[in-house]
């Protein structure tokens, strides 16, 4: 069945290739995605969708596709873009610009490869809306947004996805990145972090430079919570676990003569498990109070918890099947095993909230002698990977091998037609 449902695609690749182009050419940054909803949510009318649902959670989309009895499915792409300026000199490259959630302009850019998520997701909403005769069961198709901010799912399930629409049985969705281009990367259980963000703000009180005795420093007292944290890894997580701590963001002060009276910072977590989760949480938590009641700080420190994604866990029972369906369809030599990657995704907000499996690949969209070439010079490294101003799929393979592995997946989990 997949072979057949996928015959349509050649005649729409011009079609789907002008589509990405377009949302390159146009990205949005989060909470802000209002041009490319409207765009995908026409597609999803135009392929003859039953229901069609826009401001879901904020900017999101979703459709709904009914044939029959049968399981519901699931499959979902994110939207947004990142607050990057783009360097590929493409032709269709991003020159927009925005202003983010701190009211700062912005250079914007398609530097995750969310449009072409979109694209590969707009492209199976129409094989599989054309070949519905050949299906039973119901797809429900969501477009999300702020991905990026790891809030995305949250605001769609809390503003009723699984109540106004099909509950699935089953979430799928992939990821584009720096792979041969027509290649599928898969992994089972956790294959991506969970990950956590925390504000902080320590307390002291200024002073002259001259007068270090009158203050209370933030700035030696947040230099102090930045080593410490950096043991949390090394001595209080075990060997066999992995986790990431990271403090990207420490402001303090205006003048080099001036203590401040506060310092903030911005700590990152990555974890694969909730018990790991919990450790890395606490501990810095503790550390941060500690340092600040150890320097005499005038007030408790500030804490808040920011964007939070679960550990996104590929469930491997039906990983499994979703792979050799694709190995049935694309070759074997096509689909490969992948690392634990310790980037995250919110995609497993959704499945969790359900208590129903997740399943989740990657596809490549790098020229494939590139790849070779750099793996054989030792400089991986080297590669553009999703984030990086210079990031941007293959046209082709890439969006072809993304509407089929949607496609084959799909219909792995929808039930066979009378």
């Amino acid at each position: 069945m997949p072979q057949t449902v996928t015959a349509g695609l050649a005649a729409m690749q011009d079609e789907l290739a002008a589509l990405y182009q377009d949302l390159h050419r146009h990205p949005e940054l989060s909470l802000q995605e209002t041009r490319t909803a409207a765009l995908l949510a026409g597609r999803l009318r135009a392929a003859g969708f039953d229901e069609v649902a826009e401001n879901v959670g904020g900017t999101g989309v979703v459709g709904v596709l009914r044939s029959g009895d049968g399981p519901v499915v699931m499959l979902r792409a994110d939207i947004d873009a990142l607050p990057v300026e783009e360097k590929t000199d493409l032709p269709y490259a991003s020159r927009a610009r925005g202003v983010d959630g701190e009211g700062h302009d912005v250079p914007v850019m398609h530097a995750c490869g969310h449009d072409m998520h979109a694209a590969c997701l707009a492209g199976a909403a129409a094989l599989l809306a054309g070949s519905r005769a050949q299906w039973s069961g119901t797809l429900l198709v969501v477009f999300q947004p702020a991905e990026e901010l790891a809030r995305g799912a949250r605001d769609m399930v809390r503003d009723g996805l699984f109540d106004r629409f099909p509950k699935p049985d089953i979430v799928l969705g992939q990821h584009v990145g720096p792979l041969p281009a027509g290649f599928i990367g898969y992994g089972a259980g956790p294959v991506m972090a969970a990950a956590d963000s925390l504000s902080v703000t320590l307390h002291g009180r200024g002073a002259h430079g001259s007068r270090p005795e009158a203050s209370v420093d933030p700035v030696l007292m947040a230099a102090n919570v930045v080593t410490r944290l950096q043991g949390i890894v090394g001595r209080e997580v075990p060997p066999a676990e992995t986790a990431v701590v990271t403090v990207g963001r420490l402001q303090a002060g205006t003048k080099d003569n001036i203590i401040p009276e506060t310092a903030e910072l911005g700590v990152n977590i990555r974890t694969y498990t909730p018990e790991v989760r919990t450790l890395v949480r606490a501990a810095v938590e503790r550390i941060v109070r500690a340092e600040s009641e150890a320097s005499a700080a005038v007030a408790a420190p500030t804490l808040e918890w920011l964007a939070a994604a679960p550990a996104l866990v590929s469930d491997p029972e039906s990983t499994r099947t979703t792979v050799d369906a694709f190995a049935a369809h694309f070759g074997r030599e096509r689909v490969m095993e992948m690392p634990q990657v310790n980037a995250s995704e919110d995609i497993g907000v959704f499945g969790e909230e359900l208590g129903v499996p997740t399943v989740f690949w990657f596809w490549g969209g790098l020229d494939t002698q590139t790849v070779v070439t750099a793996l054989q010079e030792g400089r991986l490294d080297s590669l553009p990977s999703n984030h990086s101003p210079h990031f941007a799929p293959l046209i082709e393979p890439t969006l072809t091998t993304g509407v089929e592995a949607l496609v084959v997946a799909a219909l792995t989990w929808l039930g066979e037609a009378a």
